[in-house]
């Protein structure tokens, strides 16, 4: 059958699965092996090669999920990354990337790149006259993230495709807060989409691991980079992340469902100085944010009034957990300048608008109901006691 014409749910379920020859079980049987055969075999398989059994059908799920010809999954994240960034970079090469990225990466770029002699930009806005005027004849790579971490602005994806193309410059997209359910940037034109296959698609903090989705002569030029650089993801935990992207549709509907519902209802209470995401009306990139997804995410910020103590906040939680990752079935919530961004110093954080006072909620998949009345009363707690403090 043609699974390009499958639905999201029927691809996490079917696609990509490794078939049991042996004793037709309901699920991939999981190969452990670090050592293959190399003599008349039709493929030579070695783990750091991507490209055991495990391996190469979760990459053709990927792929599918996405709507691109080839797929890579990677030990990490940052893995996934490090490595696309490398593929197509080379020293007296240059990279415009739009200034509100994940910590991670901005890191990578800041403290790694200067030492390989590759040359990089970041653009004072989203619009397409600030990447326009970051380009320079070196320029190899446009690279962005949409939604943004942590304050979820919107990036136009095809105006990045069409500007890239007219330059003929790589695209590459972070697709990671968004998943593949929410938009597929292939639809727009990105050449290259990332994964923190950590966040959405494993979905119960349990996994780490990075993917990568594009055409099959970007993944050639990708996967050269790749077996070099060593970052494959074991097989354990490639079966593991099979077995996770069968509910991925399943839980991101049910995110997206909450986080809307908290959104509004944090814009609304009067403790709440600001709330940050896509689904709002009142957010600026909420008309693009229509345009190209399909559902808003499980991801938002807020930051709370300026007299309320947004860490004694977070020790009041009694439900949602303050801790540092996201995007599990579990709603977690965190302060970007602790975690995700804590690496940049403090004019860099300011610089993406990024304050002490910022909390970044991953809303999981509870009743709503649940998650306001543990909101309710820990907003409770602060305000009380910011009144007594008063006095």
């Amino acid at each position: 059958m043609n699974h390009s014409k499958f639905g999201k749910n029927t691809i996490c379920t079917h696609v990509g699965e490794v078939e049991d020859k042996q004793f037709k079980g309901a699920i991939s049987p999981l190969y452990m092996s670090t050592s293959y055969a190399y003599e008349y075999v039709e493929v030579k398989r070695y783990p750091r090669y991507f490209n055991t059994p495990n391996q190469e059908m979760l990459a053709k799920k990927i792929a599918a999920l996405e709507g691109t010809e080839a797929g890579m999954i990677f030990g990490s994240g940052m893995a996934a990354v490090s490595t696309a960034l490398l593929a197509f970079l080379n020293a007296g090469d240059h990279i415009v990337l739009q200034k509100t990225l994940y910590g991670g990466t901005f890191n990578l770029v800041e403290e790694e790149f200067s030492k390989m002699g590759i040359e990089y930009s970041f653009t004072e806005g989203l619009e397409r006259t600030d990447f326009e005027k970051a380009l320079k004849p070196n320029t190899k790579v446009l690279y962005i993230e949409t939604p943004s971490n942590p304050l979820m602005t919107v990036t136009d994806m095809q105006m990045i495709a069409d500007l890239a193309k007219e330059n003929d410059i790589i695209t590459m997209i972070d697709n990671t807060f968004a998943s593949p359910v929410n938009q597929n940037p292939a639809e727009f034109g990105i050449d290259i989409i990332i994964h923190s296959a950590t966040k959405y698609m494993g979905g119960h903090s349990d996994i780490l691991a990075g993917a990568v989705a594009a055409s099959n002569a970007h993944m050639e030029q990708i996967w050269h980079k790749a077996k070099n650089l060593g970052g494959s993801l074991s097989d354990f935990s490639v079966w593991m992340l099979e077995r996770s992207l069968k509910t991925l549709v399943l839980r991101v509907k049910q995110q997206n469902k909450n986080a809307k519902k908290l959104a509004k209802w944090l814009e609304q209470n009067g403790h709440v100085k600001a709330v940050y995401y896509p689904g709002l009306k009142s957010h600026p990139d909420y008309a693009l944010a229509k345009k190209q997804m399909r559902g808003f995410g499980g991801m938002l910020s807020f930051e709370l009034a300026d007299e309320l103590d947004a860490k004694a906040f977070l020790k009041e939680l009694k439900l949602i957990k303050p801790s540092m990752s996201l995007a599990g079935v579990e709603s977690t919530i965190l302060s970007p300048t602790q975690t995700s961004h804590a690496l940049l110093s403090a004019e860099e954080r300011a610089h993406q608008g990024i304050n002490d006072g910022l909390l970044r909620f991953s809303v999981g998949i509870e009743d709503r109901k649940d998650l306001i009345a543990d909101l309710e009363q820990a907003l409770e707690k602060v305000v009380k006691d910011s009144l007594n403090f008063s006095l």
